[in-house]
């Protein structure tokens, strides 16, 4: 499949019984993360498990990039009560800087898995990305843009934008001046002035560049 606009909530839920059908699934479990690009905060992961019968209620579910923050949190409290499961995993800063950014989404959706609850007969693990996350007691099937064509996916796309937004939205809180509650910890201008102004705090990530000057060379 070409990826292009993406299908309408009608098409997503098709996709997801389609997909269920060639695999001899009784169960989607989506995964899929909010904060790979931010300079502070964690990176957040979500599962949300859905059967055939899940997709009603579920109306205008999309990729959570793709829609407004309003419409993000009226659909999250559609997700909660429609899924039979979700869950929810993250990892620090310090955890980004130890493993790498990539390594700490993994285990960030294989935290939200276990908390989802992997022990459904018939599951079958839809991965956002294009690599399957390791540790998993779980068939998977990890697909580019997944939150684009599955409904599953989608789901746990926006639970995870959600709940990353609240928790940088209370950072901003304790950490005030970095504009959080604005920017969300992403590299924006003022995120980058507020940094050379104040510094950084416990939250940004360490092994990422926070500034605009080019990192020099050492010899």
């Amino acid at each position: 499949m070409q990826r292009g606009e993406p299908p309408s909530r009608g098409l997503l839920a098709l996709f997801d019984d389609s997909l269920r059908a060639s695999r001899g699934a009784r169960w989607l479990a989506g995964v899929d993360e909010a904060g790979r690009g931010p300079l502070a905060g964690p990176v957040v992961a979500a599962a949300v498990v859905l059967g055939p019968e899940h997709s009603r209620g579920l109306d205008g579910v999309r990729d959570s990039k793709r829609l407004t923050p309003a419409r993000r949190e009226a659909l999250f409290d559609a997700i909660r009560r429609r899924a039979a499961a979700v869950g929810v995993g993250w990892c620090s800063p310090a955890e980004i800087d130890r493993l790498n950014i990539l390594r700490a989404s993994l285990l960030a959706m294989r935290r939200a898995l276990e908390r989802a609850g992997l022990e459904r007969e018939g599951l079958l693990v839809v991965v956002d990305g294009d690599r399957s996350v390791d540790g998993l007691p779980a068939r998977q099937e990890a697909l580019v843009a997944a939150d684009a064509y599955s409904l599953a996916a989608a789901s746990a796309s926006v639970v995870a934008k959600v709940v990353r937004d609240r928790w940088m939205r209370a950072l901003d809180g304790r950490f005030p001046g970095y504009g959080w509650a604005r920017n969300k910890g992403y590299p924006t201008a003022d995120h980058y002035e507020a940094l050379a102004r104040l510094g950084p705090s416990p939250e940004h990530r360490r092994s990422f560049r926070l500034s605009r000057e080019p990192r020099l060379a050492l010899s």
